[in-house]
């Protein structure tokens, strides 16, 4: 039960952090490249010190050699960006637009290809939260679910203004990125329950779900955010979000 209400807490950060676009003005497409950039500098931390290195971390404990945890990781890595790759390729454009494909075709494409990557990057956080909660109670998994949590406020803003931006309505964009959270709990759930077995298993849901991340960020997102001739924004928004995750994660411990 702790390892599920910890990452549900973790899953529900994603709607608070989408809960400007209720709130706010229209955003502007300067505006939106900015909160994308920022969005993509935490993605970027959050995928090493809050994925990779764990995953290391956890590949390391299980007794392997010294390039065992490496090459476990690595692999999970460029399976996480292969898997991607194909969506990318083979996932047509009406699936998401019932409409006529129009030149917002592809743009809508990339931006649910974002919306799918936050969603597999949850469910092993939420794992890992439940892991944490099922192994040392409290003490473990406490910290997880505040670190966790606090990434996620800016993904959720980044999915709901993303969705905003291409003509969804300002609740419709708030529940599709507050959904995207609540993949969490199901994976704190099956963490806390089966200690044992999703051991083994998490340090390649870790990295499986940072390649997936960096593919989108460095495929999609940040040639979406350079595309209206913002780059200059996007770029100080992905240094602020880097950094600022950075320091989370490090003073969060």
């Amino acid at each position: 039960m702790l390892g599920f209400l910890g990452a549900l807490a973790a899953g529900l950060m994603t709607g608070v952090g989408a809960l400007p676009v209720l709130l706010g003005r229209t955003i502007g497409s300067a505006t939106r490249d900015l909160a994308l950039g920022f969005a993509a500098g935490v993605m970027i931390a959050a995928s090493f010190f809050s994925l990779i290195i764990p995953a290391l971390d956890a590949a390391g404990s299980e007794g392997a050699s010294k390039a065992g945890p490496a090459a476990i990781v690595c692999v999970s890595i460029l399976l996480g960006m292969g898997a991607v790759a194909l969506l990318n390729e083979k996932l047509p454009h009406e699936h998401f637009d019932s409409g006529p494909e129009g030149p917002g075709g592809a743009s809508l494409r990339r931006i649910w290809l974002f919306v799918f990557a936050i969603t597999i990057h949850n469910v092993p956080e939420g794992m890992a939260v439940g892991v944490g909660f099922g192994a040392d109670g409290v003490s473990g998994g406490l910290p997880l679910a505040i670190g966790i949590g606090l990434q996620n406020a800016p993904e959720g803003l980044a999915v709901a203004v993303s969705l905003l931006g291409e003509g969804y309505s300002r609740l419709r964009a708030f529940v599709i990125a507050a959904l995207t959270g609540l993949v969490e709990p199901l994976g704190g759930l099956f963490g806390a329950g089966i200690v044992s077995i999703s051991e083994p298993l998490l340090p390649w849901a870790l990295a499986f779900a940072a390649g997936a991340m960096l593919y989108v960020i460095s495929h999609e997102i940040i040639p979406e955010t350079h595309r209206r001739g913002h780059q200059n924004r996007a770029t100080a928004g992905l240094a602020v979000g880097l950094v600022v995750m950075l320091f989370l994660d490090v003073w969060l411990g």
